[in-house]
């Protein structure tokens, strides 16, 4: 399989679609084709068509065209559309077609997918996504699972992914994702939440520190401003999946207080910046350039 021509239908031409079609193209040695709806929509078709095209991808028409010429597809949406897109896709794919979920989202919805996908004809695997995607882009490491995804895997090193097999299964790996999820997420939550409240008592002076000192290896400062930023950028993406985390605890027989608050955390932190409240603020800005923009919005 390693030395087969691909042409790849991206579903999802948001961050890291673009990343990864970018990257893919001229590796697969076929097309890297995309849809999203961003494309059919009036106020962003031109810009999105016209980024793609530049790009050198070739942007479809709708899913039925991405599916027809496409012999892997790779689906990179938010994680409230996971379960859209596979019911889509399921309705269009063409037989043997390989489906590669990038999405968080808990394993009983990786299950529905895999489903749908399977049931027409199309072999399904998913993949968890272990960390960011822009510092590695396609190097990004990923965890596959599913009857396909050891001969994916090899196809996947072979374009200079970074791809692990867990499981043959379909769930393995998004338990593992959606599990470090509410820890990692868990901590942007509580950073922004700990970070503002002690810049409003103005004692983040002496309780940073003692930060440093409980976990030394750890640079507070640094984490804060990337936590706070990411955030304020992607929190309606990460207040998803953080809910796709609560579907995952739920499923496993407990009742998600914990990460049921941390989506409530970055869906708070989402509307404030679609209320403009970081508007303007520099890339390089320090965590305290956020907290003092939503100290003034309470205020206010």
């Amino acid at each position: 399989m390693t030395q087969q021509t691909f042409d790849i239908g991206l579903v999802g031409y948001g961050e890291v679609g673009k990343i990864f079609a970018r990257e893919l193209k001229g590796r697969s040695g076929g097309r890297v084709s995309a849809w999203d709806l961003k494309f059919a929509e009036a106020a962003t078709r031109e810009a999105e068509r016209a980024q793609a095209r530049g790009d050198g991808i070739e942007d479809c028409n709708s899913a039925e065209q991405l599916c027809a010429r496409s012999g892997l597809i790779m689906s990179a949406v938010t994680a409230s559309n996971t379960l859209g897109v596979a019911q889509e896709v399921a309705r269009q794919i063409r037989p043997g077609t390989l489906f590669l979920d990038l999405n968080s989202a808990s394993p009983g919805t990786k299950a529905q997918c895999a489903e749908l996908i399977e049931a027409a004809g199309g072999h399904y695997v998913e993949a968890g996504v272990m960390t960011s995607v822009p510092p590695y882009g396609i190097r990004v490491p990923m965890l596959l699972g599913g009857a396909k995804a050891a001969e994916l895997a090899a196809q996947l090193e072979a374009w200079g992914m970074d791809a692990t097999v867990v499981a043959e299964e379909v769930g393995v790996a998004s338990a593992i994702k959606m599990c470090r999820s509410v820890m990692i997420k868990g901590l942007e939550a509580l950073v922004i939440e700990s970070y503002t409240t002690a810049r409003a008592y103005g004692v983040e002076e002496r309780m940073i520190p003692t930060l440093y000192e409980t976990f030394p290896g750890m640079d507070w400062h640094k984490l804060g401003a990337y936590f706070f930023s990411r955030v304020a950028q992607h929190g309606k993406r990460r207040a998803e999946e953080m809910r796709e985390s609560a579907n995952t605890v739920a499923e496993a027989g407990f009742t998600p207080f914990m990460t049921a608050a941390i989506a409530d955390k970055h869906d708070w932190v989402a509307r404030q910046s679609g209320a403009g409240v970081f508007a303007g603020i520099a890339k390089d800005a320090t965590w305290q350039d956020y907290a003092d923009r939503l100290l003034a919005a309470r205020q206010s």
